[in-house]
């Protein structure tokens, strides 16, 4: 092959490369890219699964009583966070436990401080409970996650409100139900 053709080739599959479509952006990073998953460390990669979209879904409502105050949480914020190492350990320092917890909500508060923060606020889901204290997540990744919300007494001043919070795992894109 002449050099000029040679030249022509490598100039035409360039401008075939240089229009060839784009698949959007890069996939996340896979996890463990900027380290090894840590509890004392707070590592986006560690919570890449989660921004995958899945179709898993969360199907919520509250039914936390305590003695015979009846609780509600209409109206308000209802976060799903992606469990990690760091999260995990986050959960235990809040809510003094992985799995699940209903305690008053300043207690919570007062013990953010001692818990490892971290700028994790871009995987976490987050929507709003309805009339009925029911809430839902959709297109979830398979994974484990920690449903949390704020309860508040239906008649007011007749208890602390409460802060909720409870890990539920999504397998094979299923739908999980799940009461507070």
């Amino acid at each position: 092959m002449s050099r000029t053709r040679l030249i022509s080739a490598s100039a035409a599959l360039l401008l075939v490369a240089a229009c060839a479509p784009t698949l959007g952006p890069p996939p996340p990073p896979p996890p463990g890219a900027d380290g090894p998953p840590s509890a004392n460390t707070f590592r986006a990669g560690d919570f890449s699964w989660s921004a995958v979209p899945g179709q898993g879904r969360v199907d919520g409502r509250l039914v936390f009583k305590s003695g015979q105050t009846r609780y509600s949480c209409e109206g308000a914020g209802v976060v799903l966070t992606p469990e990690t190492p760091w999260t995990r350990r986050r959960m235990t320092i809040l809510y003094k436990s992985p799995d699940r917890s209903a305690l008053p909500a300043d207690e919570v508060r007062a013990r953010t401080p001692n818990a490892p923060s971290g700028d994790y606020s871009a995987f976490v889901k987050r929507t709003v409970c309805d009339a009925g204290s029911r809430f839902s997540f959709s297109g979830l990744a398979n994974g484990a996650w920690y449903v949390i919300t704020v309860a508040k007494p239906i008649a007011p001043g007749t208890g602390p409100d409460i802060a909720v919070m409870r890990r539920v795992e999504i397998r094979n894109g299923r739908a999980v139900s799940v009461d507070l």
